[in-house]
C-alpha cells in the first residue's frame, strides 16, 4: 500500500485547555503555552503530528490539551487546528520506541467535534503514511548518509502491530515532491509504501473475530422498530471492519453515487451505525451496541460492497461509513481490511470481487477514485 505527504510545520499555543481548580498547569486563562506542531497529509487524510515529550501522559490531561488543540468539541473547530471534517480531526503522537524492533512508538487518535473525546481504538492507515516522514524530518531516528531511502518501523501503540514505511530521501530528509497521485487528493506527492502484513488481528486479535467468513447479524431496529437480519463478514485486518452488500441498504450503482445516497439520508445512516454497533458486539469491542457510539464511535468500519459493473475500471464497489459519516475517498487501514476479505474465499465481499490478475493489485473502487491494494491470504482453517 502506498501514499503521500506533504507536510509543514510549526508551534501551536494553547490557552486554558483545562478548567481552574483541576491542578492541570494550562489552567489559567493568562498562560500560553507553546507545542512544537506539525501538519502533514498523509494519503488522502491529514492531521496533527506531536512528539510525545511535548504532551502530558497518556490520560485525561493529555486528551483535554488534543482537544483545545484541536477547537473540539465544536462542528466549526475555529478555535483550533481541526479541520471540521472526519479526515482531518486525526492526531499521531510518535516517540522513542516500546518495544524491540521499532524504531518509533505512534499512537493515533480521532478527535470528535461532537463530544470532547479522542478514541483510540483502532489505527489509521493515512496517517500512518506521514509518521516515517515525520520521525526522520523531527531526528527521532538516523538516516544513512547518501542513501535514497530509509525503512522505518512502527509500532502502532493502539493495535500492538508493527508496520514498516519505506520513505525515500533527499539530502538525508523525506522527500515531498514526487509524481504519485491519490483520487480524492489534488496534485502529486512522493511515494510512502506500506507493508501492513503483520496488522492481523490488530483490534480484535483474530482475522475472523467470530470465526465465520459470513453471518447474519441481528441489528436493532430504529425508533423502537423491529429487529432486522442482515448478512455481513466480520474481519479484522489493518482495521476490524464490518462488509455488508450495498443492495442490502437498499444501494446500488458506482461507490460515488452510493455515498451520495448515504449522504442525503440520515435515517440510513443511522440503520448504518445500527449495523456497526451489532458487529462491534459480535467482534467483542464493546458489551451493547447500545455503547457503540459513545465507547468506541471510529472502530469497527463498515463497507458497503457491490461488484462491479461492466466496463468499470475496478474490481470491487466499496463504500466505507467511519465516525457515523461517509468517507470521502477510502481508508488504508480499511483497504487492507478489503483486500483480505476479497481474497478470502467464502466471505460476501470475494463473492462480490473480480478476481486480480497473478501479481496485479486488487482494485478497490471507491467515491473519489480507485486504490490499488496489494495482498496475499493463506486459506486455512481460519
Amino acid at each position: 500500500q502506498s501514499a503521500s505527504s506533504k507536510f509543514s510545520a510549526g508551534r501551536a499555543s494553547i490557552i486554558g485547555a483545562c478548567a481552574p481548580g483541576t491542578g492541570c498547569p494550562l489552567a489559567s486563562p493568562r498562560m500560553q503555552r507553546a507545542i512544537r506542531t506539525c501538519i502533514m497529509r498523509g494519503g488522502s487524510s491529514k492531521g496533527l503530528y506531536l512528539r510525545s515529550a511535548d504532551l502530558p501522559p497518556a490520560g485525561a490531561l493529555r486528551d483535554a490539551v488534543l482537544l483545545r488543540l484541536f477547537g473540539s468539541p465544536d462542528a466549526r473547530q475555529i478555535d483550533g487546528l481541526g479541520g471540521a471534517d472526519v479526515l482531518t480531526s486525526k492526531v499521531a503522537i510518535v516517540g522513542p520506541p516500546s518495544v524491540k524492533g521499532a524504531d518509533v512508538d505512534y499512537t493515533f487518535g480521532q478527535v470528535s467535534f461532537a463530544t470532547a473525546h479522542v478514541d483510540y481504538k483502532g489505527n489509521c492507515g493515512n496517517i500512518s503514511a506521514g509518521v516515517g516522514p515525520f520521525a526522520v524530518d523531527e531526528g527521532l531516528l538516523a538516516a544513512a548518509a547518501g542513501a535514497d531511502s530509509r525503512v522505518v518501523a512502527i509500532h502502532n501503540t493502539n493495535t500492538g502491530a508493527l508496520l514498516r514505511a519505506t520513505v525515500p530521501l533527499s539530502r538525508e530528509l523525506a522527500q515531498v515532491e514526487g509524481d504519485l497521485s491519490i483520487a480524492g487528493v489534488p496534485g502529486t506527492g512522493a511515494q510512502i509504501d506500506l507493508d501492513f502484513s503483520a496488522t492481523q488481528g490488530s483490534v480484535t486479535g483474530r482475522l475472523l473475530p467470530s470465526g465465520q467468513r459470513r453471518e447474519v447479524l441481528r441489528v436493532a431496529g430504529g425508533d423502537g422498530g423491529a429487529e432486522e437480519e442482515i448478512e455481513s463478514t466480520l474481519l479484522d485486518a489493518g482495521q476490524a471492519t464490518v462488509f455488508v452488500r450495498a443492495s442490502d441498504l437498499g444501494l446500488s450503482g458506482a461507490p460515488a453515487k452510493v455515498a451520495e445516497s448515504l449522504l442525503h439520508n440520515e435515517a440510513l445512516l443511522r440503520r448504518v451505525e445500527r449495523i456497526r454497533a451489532a458487529g462491534a458486539v459480535r467482534m467483542g469491542i464493546v458489551d451493547r451496541w447500545e455503547d457503540a457510539e459513545q465507547r468506541s464511535p471510529y472502530t469497527p468500519f463498515v463497507v458497503a460492497v457491490g461488484a462491479p459493473a461492466a466496463g468499470e475500471p475496478w474490481d470491487l464497489s466499496a463504500t466505507c461509513v467511519f465516525m457515523q459519516r461517509v468517507h470521502k475517498a477510502y481508508p488504508v487501514t480499511g483497504s487492507v481490511a478489503t483486500a483480505a476479505a476479497a481474497l478470502l474465499p467464502g466471505t460476501l465481499v470475494h463473492d462480490c470481487a473480480r478476481p486480480p490478475a497473478d501479481g496485479a493489485a486488487l482494485r478497490i473502487g471507491h467515491p473519489s477514485g480507485v486504490m490499488g491494494v496489494h495482498g496475499e491470504v493463506s486459506d486455512s482453517a481460519e
